[in-house]
Formats: C-alpha cells, structure tokens, sequence
C-alpha cells in the first residue's frame, strides 16, 4: 500500500511585486486576499467591480449564464496555459543578482510555486545579497526617486519570499510527517487504536486527509479498485477525529 503514496504540490499565493509603481510592503497582505473570482480581461462579464457584493453578483450571474459560464472556464485554461508555457520558458537564475530579478519579474500568482522550485537557492548567501543591496541604496549620498523605488520593491520581495519560505518548508514537513503517519494507520493491526493514539498526540490534521485524498486519487487513476476503497474508509474513519 505505501507504494502509491506521493508528495502534495503547493498552491498559488497571491503576492504582486510592482516593478511599474511604488508600493509599500504592506500591500503584499492586501492583494493575498484577491480572488481569481474577479479574473474577466475580456470584459465578457462586464466592468470589473470589488466588495463583497460585488462578488456575489459576480457569481450570481455565472451560476444563471450558461454562456458566460462557459467562457469563464474558458479563459481559466487559457490563463493557466499562459502561465505554463511562461514558466518553462523562464531560465533558471545563475547568481543572486539573476535570481533578485528572476523573482521581481515572478507575476503574483506564480511567486509561491517559484519559491518551491527556487528554494535550493534561496540560502542565507542570497538573503546577505539582498540586504546588501538594500544597505548600499538605503545609505547612499544622493537618491534619485528609482532608487526609493527600488528599495520599497526590495524590502516587498524580501518579506515576501521569507514568508513564503516559512510557508513552504512547514508544508513540506508536514507533507513528510503526513506520510509517516499514513503509513502508521495502513501498517497497523488495530487502526481505531492507532488513530486514537494519533488524536492524542494531534497528528489528525489537514494534510493527512489530502495526502490520503490524493492517494485515493492515485489509486482510481491506477485502476486500484481495492485499494481506494480500503483508503476511503480510513479517510473516514480519520476524517471522524479531525477537528479544524
């Protein structure tokens, strides 16, 4: 059983490094909150609008046009289409003055998956560049206003990526301890007992049930009739000690 099991990927943040324009650090928290909800560039849906309302008439109006429905789902594959083909064309920076401009041209929501492709690099050698930068700009003699521009963009990405790296590398071990304990609950002779022990020690968590969902997954893909249904009835089981 443990040989169907793999690694989960990480999802898209929303960060926005604007290279055109002066943002502040703080602006990264506010466009994480932007929903693709809102993604319409042929205006198909009309001039675009924000709020909460706003959305709910967003969907209102999908859910009761089949059409624009359609052509929203359309224009999602064409976007993530972009996005891939964008992706693989992009070289793989050769130093960290490379790799500063490789993130600074990263579109928002790409920023998290090139920090999981790009975390080998992300080392302290790097992040000593990047202060270094920001010293000399910080505390040189004369400013010119593209210099306060690049700072304010320098301090976003650094804040951004070590975020996203804190993120990253706590998924990814969560994601190892998740298989750990996946293979604990289908090597174990008595699977109530060991979820219960599991339970005690607060190891019943999110990425259990994807890492079991994903394998499920796996398993039908394959053709693993048997297997999917023994692993739907832990994912059951397990899913009765899960708590948010």
């Amino acid at each position: 059983m443990a040989g169907i099991l793999s690694p989960l990927g990480i999802s898209t943040a929303a960060f926005t490094i604007n290279r055109a324009s002066r943002v502040t650090s703080t602006s990264f928290k506010r466009v994480t909150k932007i929903q693709c909800i809102g993604w319409d560039p042929e205006g198909i849906l009309g001039p675009p609008s924000t709020g909460h309302l706003a959305r709910r008439e967003f969907q209102r109006r999908l859910e009761q046009d089949a059409d624009a429905r359609e052509e929203y789902q359309r224009q999602l594959l064409e976007e993530k289409e972009r996005r891939r083909k964008l992706r693989e064309s992009r070289r793989v920076p050769e130093n960290n003055a490379q790799l500063v401009e490789y993130f600074l041209d990263t579109e928002a929501q790409e920023l998290e998956l090139e920090i999981a492709r790009m975390r080998y690099k992300l080392t302290d050698e790097f992040f000593n560049h990047l202060k270094s930068e920001l010293g000399q700009l910080r505390f040189a003699v004369q400013k010119t206003e593209d210099m306060e521009d690049r700072v304010i963009e320098l301090e976003a990405l650094q804040k951004a990526l070590l975020e996203g790296i804190e993120a990253y590398d706590k998924l990814q071990a969560n994601i190892v301890k998740a298989r750990d304990n996946l293979n604990k609950i289908f090597t174990s002779k008595d699977v109530k007992a060991t979820l219960l022990d599991m339970v005690e020690k607060n190891e019943i968590n999110k990425s259990l049930l994807a890492l079991l969902d994903e394998n499920i997954a796996s398993a039908h893909r394959s053709n693993q009739t048997q297997a999917a249904e023994y692993m739907e009835k832990v994912r059951g089981a397990v899913r009765k000690y899960y708590t948010v």
